[in-house]
């Protein structure tokens, strides 16, 4: 590569990330970066620290290693290898898209590749510009801001700080929704159109939403944008919110008591989406396609079938592309 063909600008393509294998040791690690990170629990560091360390890490991690196992392939954790596809995608969809070489670099926020990782390879080659974009569509304090403060924790420490920008959600940008749209047509075109979809999101604490998050309104928008493409009625459609932790109310209706109740009332089948995850992880291969699945079927249904996330469909790296194009606007000239 010629010096004027090197990359001044780079895109760090981030998600949240997973364990280096679904042992519990490893589990156990990736647990304890994830859960003590104040971005996802809000309580005082000591109250928490016994709570994390001397009854939820005592425990979970073995019960989320046999989730892991289930979903676990041979090149690894779903949500790296997906997440490499994109990667690996979106370079090329930039490459042939735009005149100027932009870096696409890959990290997680917890675990590996890390976000040290991804912005050392950025500087390596030479970025001077550095565009963060979470793939997370709906922002919300315990993901999208645990990525910015990752970013600029790690930045503290370089002498020369490259420009920044941070891309927050894109939760109502129409390609996003009409890739959605077209994915789940795709899929009842094969397996039928359902008595009713559900759209399962991640929850969050409510006190966090009481707090001015967000996520719950970008999230319900996101809904009522995707049923409105799909042309359902009010009764074919319905949200709701899932993997919630501990005792405290989480963003209501829960995912596993909607299926459960969408069953005792003789809804006979049902197909799943998850319009808030980028690519699909340990909460939409096991929650939502397994345990959730029999959760529906204990309760009276008939039928369930979960539709994928977008993963590395060529219509999400279109748009991821268009995405990044548009928040480079001043800096490709």
């Amino acid at each position: 590569m010629q010096a004027a063909d090197k990359p001044s600008i780079g895109v760090l393509l981030t998600n949240l990330g997973t364990p280096d294998s679904p042992s519990p040791r490893d589990v156990r690690r990736y647990l304890k970066q994830f859960l003590w990170d104040p971005r996802v629990v809000e309580l005082a560091r000591p109250v928490w620290w016994l709570v994390l360390n001397l009854v939820i890490l005592t425990t979970r991690p073995r019960r989320s290693a046999r989730a892991y196992a289930k979903v676990w392939t041979e090149e690894g954790s779903p949500l790296l290898v997906i997440s490499r596809r994109q990667h690996a995608a979106l370079q090329q969809a930039l490459d042939s898209r735009l005149r100027a070489p932009v870096r696409v670099a890959l990290a997680m926020c917890y675990g590996k590749p890390s976000i040290a990782t991804g912005l050392a390879e950025l500087r390596e080659a030479g970025v001077r510009r550095v565009l963060v974009l979470p793939l997370y569509p709906q922002y919300s304090a315990t993901s999208s801001a645990a990525i910015f403060d990752a970013v600029t924790q790690e930045l503290r420490h370089w002498r020369a700080v490259p420009e920044l920008r941070f891309i927050n959600d894109y939760y109502d940008q129409p390609a996003y929704i009409t890739a959605l749209a077209d994915s789940v047509r795709a899929f009842q075109a094969e397996h039928g159109v359902p008595d009713k979809l559900l759209m399962s999101f991640h929850g969050i604490p409510q006190e966090y939403a009481d707090k001015g998050d967000p996520y719950p309104c970008q999230c319900e928008l996101t809904a009522e944008l995707l049923a409105k493409q799909l042309g359902l009625e009010q009764v074919q459609w319905q949200y709701s919110y899932q993997s919630r932790l501990g005792p405290k109310d989480w963003l209501k209706p829960y995912t596993d008591q909607t299926l459960e109740m969408l069953g005792k009332q003789g809804v006979k089948n049902i197909q799943v989406v998850c319009p808030g995850f980028s690519a699909d992880c340990l909460e939409t291969l096991e929650e939502i396609a397994m345990e959730n699945r029999d959760v529906f079927l204990e309760g009276g249904g008939a039928e369930y079938r979960y539709i994928p996330c977008l993963n590395d469909q060529p219509a999400h790296i279109d748009f991821m592309a268009q995405l990044v194009e548009q928040h480079l606007q001043g800096w490709l000239a």
